[in-house]
């Protein structure tokens, strides 16, 4: 089986936008995200700018990897369920990770009940993505290729042949090329650059 090497994600904010129902009114916000501090800050920025709002739902999801993958969904005092996990679904339902959606609530009087509020939150966050660029970005790995200088041809027709990305290089006496390489292709860079005499490639950690 192949394993993914590709996601999806936002690389900058989305803008705002706005949901009203019954005078209550849902701002969303998309932002791309690597951590939990990330998720913090852009929250207490959005409780800075909206200070006289009643709730401040949102969901994340970080990780690439299905054994890595973190996320939460937070009802910020709405009933159980009705607005972080209808936020998380739209997460899901656009295959989007390293992304944190808030949706912003002034309550305007007149209760939405629970499946309002699903539809509320839920339009809420499906607009904030629909308002965000979405990228896909491959998970890549990163090799570094040691050899003496007179060995340079043989590794730089690797290089130009399978089409590799040098991200650094230091070619003097003894040489050294980081690379970077899509992680379905890693296997074969590998075996290619293990196969020249004198020459070792060992894998970078991210």
């Amino acid at each position: 089986m192949d394993k993914k090497d590709s996601y999806k994600t936002i690389t900058k904010p989305s803008t705002e936008v706005l949901f009203k129902d019954k005078n209550s009114k849902f701002f969303g916000y998309a932002f791309p995200v690597k951590n939990e501090e990330e998720v913090k800050g852009h929250i207490e920025n959005l409780k800075k700018q909206h200070h006289s709002a009643r709730h401040w739902c949102y969901a994340y999801q970080i990780g690439t990897f299905e054994n890595q993958i973190q996320f939460r969904a937070n009802d910020d005092g709405e009933p159980n369920n009705s607005a972080g996990m209808p936020i998380y679904g739209q997460i899901q339902s656009f295959e989007v990770t390293n992304i944190l959606i808030v949706v912003v609530r002034y309550f305007g009087g007149v209760k939405l009940g629970v499946s309002g509020l699903i539809h509320a939150y839920k339009t809420a966050a499906q607009m904030a993505l629909e308002a965000s660029k979405i990228v896909t970005k491959t998970i890549n790995k990163h090799f570094e290729i040691h050899f003496d200088y007179k060995n340079m041809n043989k590794v730089m027709r690797v290089i130009k042949e399978q089409n590799l990305k040098v991200i650094n290089q230091t070619l003097e006496l003894d040489c050294k090329i980081e690379i970077s390489v899509r992680l379905k292709n890693a296997q074969k860079v590998q075996d290619s650059f293990q196969s020249i005499f004198e020459v070792t490639i060992k894998e970078l950690g991210n």
